[in-house]
């Protein structure tokens, strides 16, 4: 058991993790394509009309998993900024700050797709409601982020600065998900929930799950492309990353 953490435990290395990301990149990238295909699919030639919303429903198929995946990146993020400031390893921040562009791409996708379906459902493309407010905090917290981390120069003061926000930011994350329960919204609850189940047929749970995989093997091909470059640049003086120009050289 304890070889088997300290196996584990050489992945904290940059050095050790970038080919290890190298080998996860092409696996994620090819079942993010084929979810995507069969997501799709499902989402928007097998699924039902819906007999209140119409076809305009189907947005939901992009915009619920992005929204998920706007607050999860985010917590992700959090945890790893836990992990450098309490353990100061260098690959936690990396990792944090290879999240960053696609917590923000998922964040303004779940905006602007929610924008699009409350167009013809509330008459409107946007209401200062909690839900869509707090989103937008959301998105403020990633470009803050991506900010901040750029305009400091010394990587260790950035690493620092940056994971003290997000920890602050953190706060947000329960507010997106339960502003709906605690104040009057105009945004409809969640449809699918861990103690009731789903209000959805079968067929549209399927194809929201599916795009929500899809997501996730996206998102883990892009960040690892992204941290293996975070990785070279930070680690440009090193021996090993030295090592690794020549041969590719």
């Amino acid at each position: 058991m304890k070889k088997g953490l300290i196996h584990w435990f050489k992945y904290a290395s940059p050095a050790s993790f970038y080919p290890l990301a190298g080998r996860i990149i092409p696996w994620a990238a090819v079942i993010a394509v084929l979810l995507f295909a069969v997501g799709l699919y499902m989402s928007l030639f097998v699924a039902p009309m819906d007999y209140k919303q119409g076809e305009g429903y189907r947005i939901i198929f992009i915009h619920v998993p992005a929204a998920w995946m706007s607050m999860f990146i985010y917590v992700v993020m959090v945890f790893w900024a836990i992990i450098g400031l309490a353990v100061n390893t260098r690959l936690s921040a990396m990792m944090a700050q290879a999240l960053a562009p696609t917590g923000a791409m998922f964040t303004f996708l779940a905006l602007w797709t929610g924008a699009f379906w409350g167009k013809p459902m509330w008459g409107t493309w946007w209401v200062w409601d909690a839900r869509l407010t707090s989103e937008l905090i959301l998105l403020f917290l990633y470009i803050g982020y991506i900010a901040l981390r750029g305009s400091i120069d010394d990587n260790r003061r950035a690493d620092r600065a940056s994971g003290i926000l997000l920890l602050v930011g953190a706060v947000n994350i329960p507010i997106i998900h339960y502003s709906v329960k605690w104040w009057n919204t105009l945004h409809q609850g969640s449809s699918v929930s861990f103690q009731q189940g789903s209000s959805m047929s079968s067929i549209m749970l399927y194809g929201m799950l599916i795009m929500a995989l899809a997501c996730w093997a996206y998102t883990i091909a892009v960040v690892m492309v992204r941290v293996r470059s975070v990785i070279l640049q930070r680690e440009k003086d090193t021996k090993w990353v030295k090592n690794l120009a020549e041969i590719q050289s």
